[in-house]
């Protein structure tokens, strides 16, 4: 049992990052091993990277520090190599980066470049697009990596509970589509073709940082957005090649977009103003940002519906 919310705000900013811990807090008991952010600022000529250089249980190892300050130093080295000139490289835990930097090349080979130093894993690349997760509650995670103050225009989350996995950062959601910029997934459900798709988009050339099959739907909707269909149009594609029992929320630059397969048996609120669109698998999480009387509704089967910020 996982829980995933969404948040996007009509024509101006808001506090994406303090209302998301909120909603995503609320759903604690529905996923207390990880939780995960998808937070889109205002779009930025630099390229955002958030990138981790080992796993928390490392934290203890007697060379960890040397270690990672070897790899860090690797990375800036090889951004500065392909002709990306960074701005910033700052520490966001002990083990996890966020680097702002210009480049106005492909992303696939620099994102493989940075993941052939040991440790490296990139979690998210786009200009407005920045991926956050790790393990404990929502509150934790906010705390640690400070997204209190991030403002911007509308986010995802996910809370999870590991039932077929460890408990690490490699399983927790969102999942960047790589190599595609500003494109993030969360799910509750199961693809029961996974495999199939998992094989076909790799002959496409794409990999896959996980087993998790949100890893999969994100890629899959950023290959057709790549191919020239629309956020919609590439949803309501998905629910004739998905297979299984899902929901998911999908964000782009500027758009949160959501869709229930046919048996719509994974739950959704929604909750629409003129200002604003909240998501999520429970109630209370919207209620948890909302001071007010609200009217909520559950999207229909194999329905799919996109806001543009």
């Amino acid at each position: 049992m996982c829980g995933i919310a969404g948040i996007i705000h009509k024509g101006r900013d808001g506090d994406v990052g303090a209302e998301m811990t909120s909603m995503l807090q609320a759903m604690k008991h529905r996923g207390p091993d990880s939780t995960g952010y998808a937070l889109y600022g205002q779009p930025s000529d630099l390229l955002v990277m958030r990138f981790k250089l080992a796993n928390p249980n490392e934290t203890n190892d007697f060379d960890f520090d040397e270690r990672l300050e070897v790899s860090r130093r690797e990375v800036e080295e090889r951004l500065n190599k392909i002709g990306a000139t960074v701005d910033r490289m700052e520490g966001e835990s002990q083990y996890a980066y966020r680097a702002t930097f210009r480049y106005e090349g492909d992303l696939k080979p620099l994102t493989d470049y940075v993941e052939d130093v040991p440790g490296a894993e990139v979690l998210s690349l786009g200009h407005s697009l920045e991926i956050i997760k790790d393990l404990g509650d929502a509150e934790t995670v906010s705390e640690q990596y400070r997204l209190g103050g991030f403002r911007g225009t509308h986010a995802i989350g996910h809370v999870r509970m590991a039932t077929e996995s460890d408990v690490d950062i490699a399983g927790a959601h969102p999942y960047w589509a790589y190599p595609f910029s500003d494109v993030a997934v969360v799910h509750n459900g199961q693809l029961t073709n996974y495999h199939q798709w998992r094989r076909r988009l790799e002959r496409n050339g794409h990999r896959f940082q996980s087993e998790c099959d949100s890893e999969i739907i994100a890629v899959y909707i950023a290959e057709r957005l790549s191919d020239g269909l629309s956020l919609e149009t590439a949803m309501k594609q998905s629910l004739q090649d998905l297979d299984g029992v899902f929901t998911y929320l999908v964000v782009t630059d500027d758009s949160l977009g959501v869709a229930k397969d046919e048996m719509a048996a994974k739950p959704l609120v929604l909750y629409e103003s003129d200002e604003m669109v909240a998501l999520a698998s429970e109630e209370m999480a919207i209620r948890a940002i909302i001071n007010h009387e609200i009217d909520t509704y559950d999207p229909y089967e194999s329905e799919v519906l996109v806001w543009t910020r």
